[in-house]
């Protein structure tokens, strides 16, 4: 086992534990948890499940599901934070959850650039993808396109790392070696919305500056 997951045994243990003995439930609660800001890492409860699949003990589609299901639900509990406590709220106490103040700030800046769509991007994101659903909440973004495009990436993200759990078997502990694949995926996927996004303003922006120029007489 590496050194990363030396350090992160205890929680290891914990999933392996918790999965083990309550089966699909445990995913789904295991993934709430994850998406309200507490660290437990989806890439140690999806690969894990992902490794169940592949001696038979679990379905994949039942695996992505129950994990997407809760990180939606984990993430609306977030969401709904966010618009009740405010931003002055989780910058107080935000460090007892790990939440550092670079953390709000970062997503915060994502979210004013990108709008709503960010809230599927950043979940393809590690470590930002559990913070995400703050901002989304304190900048009170549509409930419906959050619910969405949280559903959506995360959807994305369980299915990769179930799928992950699932080629490596018993191995599935080495992901972290495989971590950097994961991360570049994800990079991609971020510097595609990007471009697609300054392409769209940029169109937007032409359009306006036609329909502002007046029309000379004939």
């Amino acid at each position: 086992m590496s050194i990363t997951f030396e350090i992160l045994k205890p929680i290891i243990d914990f999933v392996i534990s918790f999965i083990s003995t309550l089966g699909y439930p445990g995913i789904f609660l295991l993934s709430i948890l994850e998406s309200a800001l507490i660290p437990i890492p989806s890439e140690i409860i999806m690969p894990f499940s992902g490794f169940l699949v592949s001696n038979g003990t679990f379905e994949p589609v039942s695996v992505v599901l129950a994990g997407t299901f809760g990180n939606l639900v984990g993430s609306i509990l977030t969401y709904y934070l966010g618009i009740k406590a405010g931003r002055a709220f989780i910058l107080r106490y935000g460090k007892y959850i790990l939440f550092k103040k670079s953390h709000l700030e970062f997503t915060e800046e994502l979210f004013q650039k990108y709008g709503d769509k960010i809230s599927f991007f950043c979940r393809l994101l590690p470590a930002v993808r559990t913070y995400i659903s703050l901002p989304c909440g304190v900048g009170k973004t549509n409930f419906v396109k959050f619910s969405i495009y949280t559903f959506l990436g995360s959807l994305i993200w369980n299915s990769m790392l179930t799928y992950v759990g699932i080629i490596f078997g018993h191995n599935w502990e080495n992901i972290d070696k495989y971590a950097i694949y994961l991360d570049v995926v994800s990079v991609c996927v971020i510097t595609g919305f990007v471009i697609w996004f300054f392409v769209k303003i940029r169109k937007r922006s032409k359009t306006n500056q036609k329909r502002e120029v007046p029309q000379s007489d004939k």
